[in-house]
């Protein structure tokens, strides 16, 4: 099986595009989307993101409990994308969770991916950018930042993506 593989960049880094590439069009892989469609923009960006992927793949749309979602899925295909935990905690933000419960849910997925092979998750590096203005800003920028080092320390491979570039942060330890 493939190692785990969290995917991390800015906007329109290619993380998905990357994520896509490297799988196989004929396997059996499911896309989990955190997104939800709340706006004529969103609307677009899920229709684009889903004719990037081969008509093969699946998809199922999981904006909040994702870590019952994957548990569900166990066994059930070759592979599994989670496309984004950038929205995923967002949406756990709008739905008023606790920060310590956000962190907890991340605790969780971590446990998942320690446990289970071929799955590439996706997530946006937002630490590099602009110092947040509101209070909202500085507490999502913080808890995704938490919720990526968990996910980012359970994975075997972190690769960061620049300008469509893939730099491997983290890779498994090569073995003799």
């Amino acid at each position: 099986m493939a190692p785990s593989l969290l995917i991390l960049g800015g906007a329109r880094s290619g993380k998905s595009r990357f994520a896509v590439e490297r799988l196989s069009p004929e396997a059996r892989i499911v896309v989990v989307a955190t997104a939800e469609a709340r706006d004529e923009d969103m609307v677009k960006r899920i229709a684009r993101h889903r004719a990037e992927r081969p008509p093969r793949w699946s998809t199922v749309e999981e904006p909040l409990d994702l870590v019952a979602q994957l548990e569900g899925l166990e066994g059930a295909c070759d592979g599994i994308v989670v496309d984004c935990l950038t929205l995923w905690v967002s949406n756990l933000l709008l739905r008023g969770d606790r920060d310590d419960a956000i962190l907890e849910q991340a605790d969780g997925l971590a446990g998942l991916i320690r446990r289970r092979s071929s799955l590439t998750l996706i997530s946006n590096e937002v630490g590099a950018g602009v110092h947040p203005e509101t209070a909202m800003g500085l507490r999502f920028r913080d808890l995704l930042g938490g919720v990526n080092q968990r996910v980012a320390a359970a994975c075997d491979t972190v690769v960061l993506m620049v300008a469509g570039i893939p730099l491997t942060v983290k890779a498994p330890p090569v073995r003799p």
